[in-house]
């Protein structure tokens, strides 16, 4: 016994007018999830990383090319917590040696709690002559402070 063969349907090539079909995105419209625009890098701000040694040196080859810095330019330094920021000045008390680093005096380590090893984030600003190192302490504070991992250790719940 065979069964009865059943014809394939196949649509017709020929398109359907215009007046019998729906106009497109009638009805409702499904929900679309918005896109978030994460904002620009910086042009104006180069940032590279840097470990503080025994002697104070703090160094990121590219960071310190970008500004231009060369051996026997003079330097001001300042601090507050966890922040050293260097700029070039006529009368400054530090000079740069020949090798691209920093040298952060220890009195002023001592003062912003930066200790031998602690790996810095360094934001170079060319237009102002000036280069910045945060400890990621620092750092760490200013994430924490965006809530971006609110239920981390130290955060917010």
């Amino acid at each position: 016994m065979t069964a009865p063969l059943i014809a394939p349907v196949i649509p017709s090539s020929a398109r359907p007018s215009v007046r019998g079909r729906r106009a497109a995105g009638a009805g409702r419209r499904l929900p679309v999830a918005a896109v978030l625009v994460p904002p620009l890098a910086p042009q104006d701000v180069l940032y590279g990383f840097g470990r503080i040694d025994a002697a104070g040196r703090v160094a990121d080859r590219a960071v310190i090319k970008a500004l231009g810095w060369c051996c026997g330019d003079r330097l001001t330094l300042t601090a507050e917590a966890g922040v050293v920021t260097a700029r070039r000045d006529p009368g400054g008390m530090i000079a740069m040696t020949a090798k691209p680093y920093i040298v952060v005096p220890a009195a002023l380590r001592r003062r912003c709690g930066l200790r031998p090893g602690d790996r810095v984030l360094l934001a170079a600003v060319p237009a102002d002559d000036t280069l910045t190192a945060c400890s990621f302490a620092v750092v760490d504070q200013a994430i924490r402070a965006r809530g971006v991992f609110p239920h981390a250790q130290g955060g917010q719940p």
